[in-house]
């Protein structure tokens, strides 16, 4: 075949993906346009996954799923997507983000960025773009976790929500992330989450000075069964903590966090005030 590119699949999963892609779609004789008429992506775009020069989302592995009669099932396309997608994700995170999915109320404390679940996909990209600047993770990685976000973020959608407490330090509204129209943008979406009526947001303010109750970000959620969950991140990694004093304590320190914090009106004055000086 002309021009027909050889591939490896030992050079990376995203090239795996590709190449098995490929045979499936030769063993049943069809031509890459063949396989685009089956779904919403070209035939050209289905060139480019199977030689790893882009990277599969979960839209279209999905697709590739129902082409190939492979949804729902331990060999689909999802499922190898889910698996790359993991692979770039801090550690431990893959776990929180599957209880994430289950839980009825979210309670976030997070500082100097904003909470994934309330970021704008401009404010998302600019922290992605960084990421990829400093070398941490490649351009397909950095497309890769903006896909998991864009998924995670859908919870807020749902008809009916998970209850979503947000407790944002005060260096979250005020870090620069992406430039004034970016964070302009960024605060706005945050004034419309919490005016919904299952979001809750307090400010804590840079006054609390030694009161902060932690340094690092922190989620607790509460499961359909009533049952909780703690996850925390340092630079390395993330944890799941599921049970035991460490549990109580990091919620215990959450509640510390809600009532140092201002209250939801007062926060809402405090970010409207910022967003009036940004644009």
């Amino acid at each position: 075949m002309v021009n027909r590119k050889d591939l490896d699949p030992s050079t990376g999963p995203a090239a795996a993906y590709g190449a098995r892609l490929r045979r499936m779609r030769e063993e049943r004789g069809w031509k890459q346009e063949d396989l685009a008429a089956r779904g919403s992506y070209s035939g050209k775009h289905i060139s480019a996954v199977e030689t790893a020069r882009k990277s599969p989302t979960l839209k279209f592995s999905r697709e590739l799923d129902s082409a190939f009669g492979l949804l729902g099932r331990a060999e689909s396309f999802e499922r190898e997507w889910r698996r790359m997608r993991d692979g770039v994700l801090l550690e431990g995170f893959p776990e929180y983000v599957h209880y994430e999915r289950q839980a009825v109320e979210i309670r976030m404390f997070d500082v100097g960025i904003v909470p994934g679940l309330f970021q704008t996909e401009e404010y998302a990209e600019a922290l992605a773009a960084f990421s990829v600047e400093r070398g941490s993770v490649t351009v397909d990685q950095a497309a890769q976790r903006l896909d998991v976000l864009r998924e995670r973020q859908r919870l807020l959608e749902k008809d009916r929500p998970p209850l979503c407490f947000a407790v944002l330090d005060e260096s979250c509204l005020r870090q620069m992330v992406g430039g004034p129209r970016v964070m302009a943008a960024q605060l706005d979406r945050i004034i419309q989450l919490a005016a919904r009526p299952h979001t809750y947001v307090h400010v804590a303010p840079f006054s609390l000075g030694e009161r902060r109750p932690s340094h690092m970000p922190l989620t607790i959620l509460t499961l359909a069964d009533r049952s909780l969950l703690a996850y925390t991140e340092a630079q390395a990694r993330g944890t799941v903590v599921r049970e035991g004093p460490t549990l109580s304590y990091l919620n215990a320190t959450y509640h510390r966090a809600v009532a140092e914090a201002l209250s939801p009106a007062d926060s809402l004055t405090v970010i409207k005030d910022l967003r009036k000086g940004m644009l």
